[in-house]
């Protein structure tokens, strides 16, 4: 169907719309200003003196801050805070300031399921259904592995319910019981459960259900009491709602025209997110990977093997872990962002060796943590010039597109050398073929043909209306709590705008009676024409 596979140029734009503004963010940020204008001191090759200049537009009193820790068998190397917990009471950030880590979080929930499997109180080839009866029966089933691999198929609720008017950026509320509410009207899957990644935090936070379900304890008690208590992370908690009172926390803050604005945390966080921890107790949880104990190290090893999919694929992601290489390295990590909070936590197995940075500055690039680790741990590295790309394939990134993840693209080769396909990786996997001659011809349409477009729709799963007018030759979306957004062609009947991707629908007759809309994470969301 068109809405999956439209062209290079539309994966393009889909990667740089509003949609990359991504609550619990797995992967890294786009560069940050300091890093994209060179303003590291050239040929500095003292680590700790990188780092304080990295660190160093955080490190104002008048700025949100940032700290990092850096460990190697055990022994920490580096440990540093930088600039303001908090604005309004002049707070400084110090290495034990609990801090929103976000989506690093997950790693913590698939631990815990892992450790109920481990206790045999479910499996991970449960049927969710078995242990959340009240959602719905898909045509296939849906496991408890499927849920940590983000291989579920199920809509990602914090996209979804931006596509319905929900400002998450201005603090709406969100409660954790919409999610079984957002899955119940789910009327299909998106993809076969275990056929296709894409990152989900639905997923997570239905994961976190099951542990509550299983201990008959609340998320944030059988952490504290399961995990947190038992090694010694005194400082670590789960977040049960942004209502909830977190002793010694950074405030989290985002520029603003007339300075920074104070914003508060994610609704509905707890298992995607949700939890406040330290740089110091980040790594005393990195170092039970390595010598268990809490839990074991099978569980360990699994979290951190690549899931494969049902067609042979390796994903690049365990169990709440992301598992790649760095330079000859191999490296496991997960980043996460919050509305202003950004976290990476980094580990290198092969070096028993890692690294965590967390800031409450909206705009902090996590990804910073990668480029330190070049710096601390370069004796264990390749260098720059040994590594080679696969066979066919040239990855491509997408820099500055947007405040939280960096998309990249893999163009795929087939025998005769000739570029047929990609793939576009952002927090989620999507595959594009190639199309020829007048396939792939730039759509202009009239304003007469674009008024074919005008009318008012409606999604009976969101219970939302978008209006589209014709306004000075333009096709406008409008939408009560969204910001109206001019509608861009791409190929035949299908737009970008605001975020969004619109494939619009046609009868026998040519009339235009509906459209799909998606955003990365969440698509195929139906809106009917109501007149």
């Amino acid at each position: 169907m068109i809405r999956h596979a439209f062209l290079f140029l539309l994966y393009a734009l889909a990667a740089s719309i509003a949609l990359n503004w991504t609550p619990f963010a797995g992967d890294v940020a786009p560069q940050s200003t300091e890093l994209r204008e060179g303003r590291v001191r050239p040929g500095e090759t003292d680590a700790k003196k990188l780092t304080d200049q990295l660190m160093s537009p955080y490190d104002g009193d008048d700025s949100p801050g940032a700290a990092v820790q850096v460990w190697r068998d055990g022994r920490t190397l580096y440990s540093r805070a930088y600039g303001m917990a908090n604005l309004a009471y002049d707070i400084p950030f110090e290495t034990d300031t609990r801090t929103n880590i976000g989506s690093t979080s997950k790693q913590f929930t698939a631990f815990a399921i892992m450790l109920q499997a481990e206790r045999g109180l479910l499996s991970l080839d449960d049927d969710i259904r078995e242990h959340i009866p009240e959602l719905p029966e898909f045509e296939e089933t849906i496991t408890v592995r499927h849920l940590l691999t983000h291989t579920s198929g199920l809509r990602e609720f914090l996209n979804l319910l931006m596509m319905s008017g929900r400002r998450l950026d201005h603090g709406d509320w969100i409660d954790r019981s919409e999610i079984i509410d957002i899955v119940q009207r789910q009327p299909a899957l998106q993809n076969a459960p275990g056929a296709e990644w894409n990152y989900n935090n639905t997923a997570f936070g239905l994961a976190a259900l099951i542990v509550e379900r299983t201990s008959g304890q609340d998320f944030h008690v059988f952490m504290q009491e399961n995990v947190f208590g038992p090694l010694g992370m005194t400082r670590t908690m789960v977040r049960p709602t942004p209502e909830h009172i977190v002793p010694g926390m950074s405030e989290g803050y985002t520029p603003g025209k007339d300075g920074f604005r104070q914003i508060g945390d994610l609704g509905g966080a707890v298992g995607a997110g949700g939890i406040y921890s330290t740089v110091e107790d980040l790594q005393t949880w990195v170092q039970n990977y390595e010598n268990p104990l809490v839990g074991s190290a099978e569980i360990f090893d699994q979290m951190m093997t690549s899931y494969v999919l049902s067609n042979g694929d390796a994903t690049g992601y365990g169990y709440g872990l992301v598992i790649d290489e760095q330079r000859g390295l191999r490296r496991v990590h997960h980043g996460g962002a919050d509305i202003a909070h950004r976290s990476m936590l980094v580990y290198y197995p092969e070096i028993n060796a890692g690294i965590t940075v967390q800031s409450n500055h909206g705009g902090f690039d996590s990804s910073v943590a990668f480029l330190l680790a070049e710096a601390f741990f370069s004796d264990a590295m390749e260098s720059e010039g040994d590594e080679a790309e696969g066979p066919g394939e040239g990855t491509f990134s997408l820099m500055g597109v947007g405040p939280s993840v960096e998309p990249s693209m893999a163009f795929l080769r087939n025998e005769a050398g000739e570029v047929d396909g990609l793939t576009l990786n952002q927090n989620g996997q999507s595959d594009a073929t190639r199309l020829n001659g007048n396939e792939a011809a730039e759509w202009e349409p009239t304003a007469e043909v674009l008024a074919d477009f005008e009318g008012r729709y409606f999604s009976e799963e969101l219970e939302t209306f978008y209006t589209l007018s014709l306004e000075h030759d333009a096709l406008v979306v409008h939408h009560r709590r969204r910001d109206d957004a001019n509608l861009t062609p791409v190929v035949k009947d299908v737009f970008t705008g605001g975020g969004l991707i619109y494939s619009f629908e046609r009868s026998g007759g040519s009339d235009v009676f509906g459209f799909y809309v998606a955003n990365g994470r969440t698509r195929d969301v139906h809106f009917e024409r109501v007149r």
